[in-house]
């Protein structure tokens, strides 16, 4: 039971990482503006995200506006496309594999078979975490490196959006939930005893009259 349990919350914390992963890359807030004048009154805010770019007026009013070529646009929102799109998909079969080889499932038969399939399903997911920091980590490391460039103007430095934080945290509950995933599916391999106890019912026999002993039905 203890190994059924580090495989439910994995699973669960590797669903919640999965939906921060969608909402991150679906955000624009992957650059905020950067507000380093002394007044603090400004006329609007700009987001830049992987799809679109917003812009917010102090009224309250916000226009976003979809990149229509996808060549147009620079070498790291083209990557960053890639690898969080690839992530949610992959992390979508790794949902798949793991459920397949849970012990809270029937899909496989349990057994050291079941165990390597859901070992494989957490490897999975740690490894969609790993996919998704790279273009956050890119991201941050342009973000950054503009900001303290003094041949960059003001009205063109950037900070680091919220998007990038969901995606920071959604990473780290991938990887986590594949940890916990990978450690239920291991000792389970290992001690057989923690697993779900599998109840198997003996089969009925006839006596000798042809019936069933009615003690078969109690």
């Amino acid at each position: 039971m203890g190994s059924a349990a580090l495989e439910i919350l994995g699973l669960v914390l590797c669903l919640v990482g999965w939906v921060g992963l969608i909402l991150a890359c679906g955000l624009p807030m992957w650059q905020v503006t950067a507000f380093l004048d002394h007044n603090i009154v400004t006329a609007q805010t700009t987001w830049k995200g992987l799809w679109m770019s917003c812009v917010v007026q102090s009224t309250g009013h916000m226009q976003c506006k979809v990149y229509e070529s996808v060549l147009a646009l620079s070498a790291e929102v083209q990557a960053a496309r890639a690898l969080t799109v690839g992530s949610v998909l992959l992390a979508l079969v790794a949902l798949f594999v793991t459920l397949t080889g849970a012990q809270c499932t029937t899909c496989v038969a349990a057994g050291p078979v079941k165990a390597r399939v859901a070992l494989t399903g957490g490897a999975l997911y740690a490894l969609c975490g790993l996919l998704a920091l790279v273009p956050l980590c890119w991201f941050a490391n342009i973000v950054v490196r503009e900001f303290y460039d003094p041949a960059v103007p003001v009205s063109q430095k950037y900070e680091l959006g919220a998007a990038l934080y969901i995606g920071w945290a959604a990473s780290a509950l991938l990887m986590c939930g594949g940890g916990l995933v990978c450690c239920g599916a291991w000792v389970c391999t290992g001690r057989p005893e923690f697993s779900f106890p599998v109840k198997y019912s003996a089969p009925r026999r006839p006596t000798a009259n042809g019936e069933y002993d009615k003690k078969n039905y109690v």
